[in-house]
């Protein structure tokens, strides 16, 4: 346990030797200490979390982050143990102000990558949207690049077209020469039955029809297989460029394609607003948390002691000056005489 105090007193900055002489600010800075070593933790996680999105490499996470986070603790520490308890309450609200700006600078940027680990789910789902809507755009935009398919349909649809109107007329035909053999009386037929003149007239017109339909049938088709092996060229081309851009669309993972989600969930949802706020003002109460407890606690016996200190080092400053100037007359008159 000793140890550990001693750990946070060097997290709080404090003066070992000082602090050993005022037992009763033990504790301050053990809390202060406590709070720095546990914010430049979180750093250190943030930043991994973060730089694990960029590098997508663990070590590379891990090295950064903790270098990340050692740098956020240094300049936290500096920050808190630079401070000095003075008489005078308003001139330290002052001094503090810099550094409590500092603190909340240091907790938004602490604070986002955690965010962002916190709603990730959420955040993956938006992610998922945007990409979809991002393929469908590029869909549609090499669709407008690639027109030639569309004519190329529109052309296979005409000839479709009419090889349907020539098997329509084929079919009815077919069913006036059936009407006429069996003798069922309609607008174009005698109403007698079997095979007479009119029959062998309406089944003459039927095997012109088919003969005429095999024909269309098999120059059409030919031209509709040509078609499609157009279609498909034009296709695999298009299919081409869009492998080209399918990598983009799927590393649209970055970290400023989470945070803008982020941003996008809380314009959405009221309760993901106010719990992301709360997030941030969590980390705000923590980074700033060390310089409002040096602001508000009152001057202890460290403060006095520290004081003293530097008060001894101003008087010993003082006169070996005055020391070092009355030597250098004594040896400029001796050199004179």
């Amino acid at each position: 346990m000793k140890k550990v105090t001693q750990f946070f007193w060097f997290c709080s900055g404090a003066n070992f030797n000082l602090l050993k002489k005022a037992p009763t600010d033990g504790n301050k800075f053990f809390g202060i200490g406590g709070t720095i070593f546990f914010t430049g933790l979180l750093a250190t996680i943030s930043a991994g979390y973060a730089l694990m999105t960029v590098f997508q490499s663990i070590w590379y996470a891990i090295g950064f982050g903790i270098i990340w986070g050692l740098m956020i603790f240094n300049l936290d520490r500096f920050i808190v143990s630079s401070m000095r308890k003075r008489a005078k309450s308003w001139s330290e609200w002052k001094m503090a102000i810099p550094r409590l700006i500092m603190a909340v600078i240091l907790a938004l940027v602490i604070s986002k990558p955690l965010e962002l680990k916190i709603f990730e789910r959420e955040i993956n789902r938006k992610l998922d949207e945007k990409k979809s809507e991002m393929i469908a755009q590029s869909k549609e935009s090499l669709k407008n690049g690639f027109k030639e398919i569309d004519e190329l349909e529109v052309r296979k649809d005409s000839l479709k077209s009419e090889l349907g109107n020539a098997v329509k007329y084929r079919d009815r035909l077919q069913q006036e020469y059936d009407y006429e053999r069996f003798g069922t009386k309609t607008d174009g037929t005698s109403g007698l039955v079997g095979l007479g003149s009119n029959a062998k007239k309406k089944e003459q017109q039927l095997d012109a029809a088919q003969r005429s339909l095999d024909l269309l049938n098999q120059t059409y088709q030919e031209k509709i297989d040509l078609i499609d092996e157009e279609i498909k060229r034009y296709v695999s081309l298009r299919e081409a460029e869009f492998a080209k851009i399918q990598p983009n669309i799927d590393g649209f993972d970055g970290m400023a394609a989470r945070i803008d989600a982020l941003s996008i969930l809380t314009q959405e949802s009221q309760a993901m607003k106010m719990a992301n706020l709360m997030i941030v003002l969590l980390f705000i109460a923590v980074e700033t948390a060390p310089i409002f407890v040096k602001l508000i606690s009152p001057r202890g016996p460290y403060d006095d002691l520290l004081d003293l200190a530097e008060k001894g080092v101003e008087v010993y400053t003082s006169e070996q000056t005055v020391k070092l100037v009355k030597r250098s007359e004594w040896r400029q008159r001796a050199f004179s005489d």
